[in-house]
Formats: structure tokens, C-alpha cells, sequence
């Protein structure tokens, strides 16, 4: 197989890599180098998001949860914080886009590259390529960081590699490197929009198979999302996120955009009154509570709420005498939950083994654990991490939670399925499955729930997409559970 047919990102990085000198979190010194010559200054930025990469691949950490450890660690913020987060997580995006640059430019393959070295390289490459770092800095200051971080030997192996790179732009180096389009649609895109082969495969079934709205998908995966804001009913107001610096938003009623800064920054943020939501994951909650039962409509259940964010929603919006229950099979995210929310009451508690009696909450929330595929804009690396083999895995447990939502709502009640992931067997393909095996339950369509947003799709299912509404690619399916006789 030639260079040019291996698809993008359908390898990790060797995991059995030397662990000598440099390693993540490894404080430099001022000793001198071979030849008596004195080690380069550290470059803070550009050493954070190297730790960070470097963590990802030997702790497989969560870059969005590292990220902000690290900046407040070393103590930076504004211009600094802001170039160590767009190296770090660029690097992370465009991982297989610069695998296969750096294989043309090297003699030998990344996955033979010592991990530390590559990822020094494939932070180089991100600034050579995607950002306005004149090249000659971009080179020195890698070369700098790999002479510090590793060693004399592996900077001019680094120089070397990066210095090839520098003599072509993204497009030119794409043409070369990116499969034939006519030949090889998926693996074109897989390259040139750095996603995994199989991924691609995924999200071009989801848009239905039209290369350009796959092209868009991908392109938006890629884009820094922004920061979206949920100001929790009763607890504070999107009105005061605007006074501290948000924006209004697009869709949600309790939603507001913070175009810059730490939200934690924001006082209705650190006093625990407003949380960090994606403007989507509230709107699939509001759906829920839209959908009219008749009768009583005091009892909800959020089957899988942890971390908490759905569950903080709807707790606010049970109303005067309403209760939510909030369970998750983890304890450590049911303690989450326990914080975020209110009044709920929260318990570990396993859905598919439910503690609950049956055919007594009037909504039920499944957001149903799945690969992510619809947040790969906030969580870069995961594209690297989810192998395809885990989709019939996770399929049959939404499938399984989905029928222990239906029995646990009441004759009449409502249940809302949600995933965070646009995969098709993981949405309606799961949804059509438990149809038929719940006779009598009816398949609502949820877009007349949402009405403040196009683009939901041809129904009766609602799915968000990052292209079209800048949002994580949420899916919603609403169902009514039969009347009681």
C-alpha cells in the first residue's frame, strides 16, 4: 500500500516508545547541552502544549480537562494561554493530516518515530502549516523544544524533517499526500480534514452521502468552538452572563456565548449558579419538557446523568412540587451530578438493572453513553482514540437503556433518547430497533419540539450539526409511551 492510500489517523502512536530524557512534566534545566552548548530558554507555551501532548498519548488524558490544570500550573494566561490552547489542540486536530506529511518527509513512518520526538514534530508541522508563525520561528522554537525536552540528536532530526515541511504550503502538501478524490472519496476527505477513515465513513452516511455537506462536517470538527454558557432557572439569568461579558444566544433561552476569557472567571459560574453547556445538549433537555403529557407531571428521570448538565437543567425546570431522579452507573459521575443539581434526588444506580419501579415517571431522559463523534470539535484527540470496533458494543446498550427508559415511564409519559454522536447505528437505527420490540410506544417527531431551530433534519428525529448550527452533532428522538386502558 502506498503513502498516499493510507488512510489518515487509523493508527495511534506507538505506545512502547522510549521514555527517556524529556518526558511529559519533566522540569528543564540550565545544564549544558553536548558540546558544551547552554541549554535554549524555555518557551512556556509551547512547552505546555507539549506536555499536553505528550500526556494524551501516555496517560490518555482529557485534553479539555488537562488544558486549564496546565496554564494555571505555569502560570499563563491571555496571549500566552491562548497560543499554548491553539498549538495543543490544533496539533490534536490535524494529528493525521501531519502523519502523513511528516511520512513523506521522513525515512521512516511516524509509528516508528520515538513518541516524544513526533509529537515535538507534529506541533512544529501545526505551526508551520495552519498558523501565522513566520516558519523560521516555528522551526527554531521546535528545534529549541526538542533540544530541551530530548536531546541534541533528536533536534536535528526534528530540524531536518521540519525544514522539508516548511518548503510546501498545506494545499501543496495535501495534493501530494491526500488519496485522488475520483478514486478514493473517503480517503481524500480522511486526509485531508485529519479524521480517521472510518469516521469519515460515518459522517458521510449521516449527512446522507453528499461529499460537500461531508466536506463542511469535517471542516467544522476542526474549528475552535465557542464557549457556551447555561444560566440554570432560579439560580441566575442570561441576563447577568451578558452583564459579566457573554453574549445572548442563537437558540436556547438559557443560553449565552462567552467570546473570550475563563468561565470561571464569570460569578454566576464560580458561585456554582450557572454551569458550561453546548448550546445543543440544553435544547435536547428543553424538548423533553415541551412534549404535553396528560395528567400528572411531577416525577422525571435522567437515567444517565453524569456528569450533570442535563440533569442541573431539568432540575431547575421540574417546577413548585416536581422531583427529578438522577442516576448514574458510576459513582464518581453521580457525585458530580449530586453538585450540579438542586433538589434532585441522585443515586448509583445502573439503568439496564434499574432501582426504580416501572411505569412511574412521566419523563424520562437516556442520554445515552456513545463514541462522541458529535464533539469532536471540543474533545480533539477522541477521533484517535475510539476505534470502530466499539460502535456494536455501545449500540446494544443504548438499545438496552432506550427499552429500560420506555418501561420506566408511565402509560402516557414521554421518553427522549439522546446521543451525542450523528452515527447512524447509533441514532435511529437504535431507535427503529426497540420500536419494534416495544409495540405500541409512538415515535413523536421532535422537531415540532425545537421550534426555534432549522435544519433539523427530514424528521421525525432531531439532529444538530456543527456546520449548521454550531453546535455539537446532538440526536433527539422523542417517544410516547401507550395509554394506559
Amino acid at each position: 500500500m502506498t503513502r498516499g492510500e493510507r488512510p489518515a489517523g487509523d493508527r495511534r502512536p506507538g505506545r512502547d516508545a522510549v521514555r527517556g530524557r524529556g518526558g511529559a512534566g519533566r522540569p528543564a534545566t540550565g545544564r549544558a547541552t553536548g558540546r558544551g552548548r547552554p541549554r535554549p530558554p524555555r518557551d512556556e507555551p509551547r512547552n505546555a502544549a507539549y506536555d499536553l501532548l505528550r500526556a494524551v498519548d501516555e496517560r490518555d488524558a482529557y485534553a479539555n480537562l488537562l488544558m486549564p490544570t496546565l496554564l494555571r500550573e505555569r502560570g499563563l494566561s491571555g496571549r500566552d494561554a491562548a497560543l499554548a490552547t491553539e498549538l495543543a489542540y490544533g496539533t490534536l486536530r490535524g494529528l493525521g493530516t501531519y502523519d502523513e506529511i511528516i511520512a513523506a518527509c521522513s525515512d521512516r513512518p511516524p509509528d516508528e518515530i520515538d513518541p516524544p520526538v513526533l509529537d515535538a514534530v507534529r506541533l512544529g508541522a501545526h505551526q508551520l502549516l495552519k498558523t501565522r508563525v513566520p516558519p523560521h520561528a516555528a522551526v527554531s522554537a521546535t528545534v529549541d523544544l526538542v533540544r530541551l525536552r530530548v536531546g541534541a540528536g533528536a533536534s536535528r532530526f526534528a530540524n531536518a524533517i521540519l525544514r522539508k515541511v516548511a518548503t510546501r504550503d498545506l494545499p501543496a502538501w495535501l495534493a501530494i499526500v491526500a488519496p485522488e478524490a475520483a478514486a478514493d472519496p473517503v480517503g481524500h476527505l480522511a486526509v485531508t480534514h485529519s479524521h480517521p477513515r472510518w469516521i469519515t465513513s460515518a459522517l458521510r452516511d449521516a449527512v446522507g452521502g453528499d461529499p460537500a455537506e461531508t466536506a463542511a462536517l469535517l471542516a467544522a470538527d476542526n474549528e475552535r468552538p465557542v464557549v457556551t454558557l447555561v444560566a440554570w432557572p432560579g439560580r441566575s439569568t442570561v441576563d447577568e452572563l451578558v452583564a459579566a461579558g457573554a453574549t445572548p444566544a442563537r437558540y436556547s433561552p438559557h443560553a449565552a456565548y462567552l467570546p473570550e476569557g475563563d468561565p470561571a472567571a464569570i460569578p454566576a459560574v464560580a458561585e456554582g449558579r450557572a454551569g458550561v453547556q453546548d448550546e445543543a445538549s440544553q435544547l435536547v433537555a428543553l424538548a423533553l419538557t415541551r412534549v404535553p403529557v396528560a395528567g400528572r407531571d411531577d416525577r422525571w428521570l435522567d437515567m444517565c446523568a453524569g456528569p450533570g448538565g442535563k440533569a442541573a437543567l431539568l432540575d431547575a425546570l421540574t417546577g413548585a412540587g416536581g422531583h427529578l431522579l438522577a442516576a448514574d452507573q458510576r459513582h464518581h459521575r453521580a457525585r458530580l451530578v449530586y453538585r450540579a443539581t438542586r433538589r434532585a434526588g441522585v443515586v448509583t444506580a445502573d439503568g439496564t438493572r434499574p432501582a426504580w419501579r416501572p411505569g412511574v415517571f412521566d419523563r424520562v431522559l437516556v442520554d445515552a453513553p456513545c463514541t462522541g463523534l458529535g464533539a469532536l470539535r471540543r474533545r480533539p484527540e477522541a477521533r484517535w482514540r475510539r476505534p470502530a470496533g466499539s460502535v456494536p458494543e455501545l449500540a446494544a446498550l443504548q438499545r438496552e437503556l432506550l427499552g429500560s427508559a420506555l418501561d420506566a415511564a408511565r402509560p402516557g409519559g414521554v421518553v427522549g433518547y439522546v446521543t451525542c454522536s450523528p452515527h447512524l447505528a447509533e441514532t435511529r437505527v437504535v431507535v427503529e430497533d426497540v420500536l419494534r420490540r416495544h409495540g405500541g410506544a409512538e415515535l413523536l417527531d421532535a422537531r415540532a419540539y425545537l421550534p426555534e431551530v432549522a435544519g433539523l433534519g427530514d424528521g421525525p428525529y432531531a439532529q444538530f450539526w456543527p456546520h449548521r448550527h454550531r453546535t455539537d452533532a446532538m440526536f433527539l428522538a422523542l417517544l410516547r409511551t401507550p395509554p394506559g386502558a
